[in-house]
């Protein structure tokens, strides 16, 4: 069972927050300032995630947690420490906003890794307590790196948004494969940033953000959004649905925003007006969504599968 919370009386969005929001607190264990753009999953009897927790050097890690209903998490106090996976070289100067997918039994991590520059990290587990870290997907610079549940094809499959060495003001999203998770290719561009006209709060850049999700019509993907607005970047997100055979091809695309910027604690942070999604929740129908707000906290929200592939087809 996935947290969830019915949609508010009056409510007619297509995504509703929970009424308790953050749902983890920006200083959930004793070192951090922030924890926020957070990966959880289903695990054994309840929920396993790794998170983002900026300590008070603003210092960035990701950290293991638990959690038996998915709202009241334990979060290691220390970050991850991996071990050598298929490589010997695990360096890395800083890790943040990961991914977790689950690929054959097997929770494989993907974060912003850091290696003369920002790139995709990969590591593994088995059991959220001994760490493998792999090689580097790509070099320098990229991020947002998000691997699909299932192989495609026979490889495995991986979103990306390659970027630059600083707060990018750009951003495509492309589709690579690797036969064993160590060399990757075959790069293809999946969807770029709107024209302003078109829908203005996706025209800056886009990136990937939690899993994807295999429905019968395909791949639904929630996706964040940005607009360079007079006070900066402002992150919203949507969604859209690839083709199940060749996710590069993108079926709908929504040009509303699903989740904006509007309460307190997505509009007032450490960097205002966030809305960053990084994990989903899927029971039948209902979805529970984590997302890091004003890159500060992490909030949740809820939502019907159903009703978002029909929001999506209506764009």
């Amino acid at each position: 069972m996935i947290p969830w919370q019915e949609r508010p009386a009056g409510c007619s969005d297509i995504l509703w927050r929970y009424s308790e929001n953050p749902v983890i607190s920006r200083y959930a264990i004793p070192s951090s300032n922030s924890v926020f753009n957070s990966a959880v999953v289903p695990f054994k009897d309840g929920f396993a995630g790794v998170f983002r927790c900026d300590n008070r050097r603003i210092q960035m890690n990701i950290f293991a947690g638990r959690s038996a209903d998915g709202l009241n998490w334990e979060i290691e106090h220390e970050p991850i420490r991996f071990e050598c996976g298929n490589t010997q070289m695990i360096h890395s100067e800083y890790k943040y906003d990961p991914r977790v997918a689950c690929i054959d039994g097997r929770y494989w991590i993907t974060w912003c890794n850091g290696y003369f520059g920002p790139t995709i990290g990969i590591g593994y587990t088995d059991d959220f307590e001994h760490f493998y870290q792999c090689e580097n997907a790509f070099l320098p610079y990229n991020r947002n790196g998000v691997l699909f549940p299932e192989k495609i094809g026979g490889r495995y499959a991986l979103l990306s948004r390659p970027s630059d060495s600083g707060h990018t003001p750009f951003g495509d999203i492309y589709i690579s494969y690797s036969p064993d998770m160590k060399y990757w290719g075959e790069h293809r561009h999946v969807m770029g940033p709107t024209r302003f006209e078109d829908s203005a709060w996706q025209c800056t850049k886009i990136g990937a953000g939690p899993v994807p999700i295999k429905t019968a019509e395909g791949w639904l993907l929630f996706y964040h959004g940005v607009i360079t607005s007079c006070n900066g970047f402002r992150y919203s997100f949507g969604a859209a649905l690839l083709d199940l055979e060749d996710p590069s091809k993108v079926i709908y695309r929504s040009m509303e925003y699903l989740l904006g910027p509007a309460t307190d604690y997505e509009m007032v942070g450490d960097v205002p007006n966030v809305a960053f999604p990084c994990a989903a929740l899927v029971d039948g129908d209902r979805i529970c969504i984590y997302y890091g707000a004003a890159d500060t906290c992490t909030a949740m929200c809820f939502g019907y599968i159903s009703e978002i592939l029909e929001f999506l087809k209506r764009q």
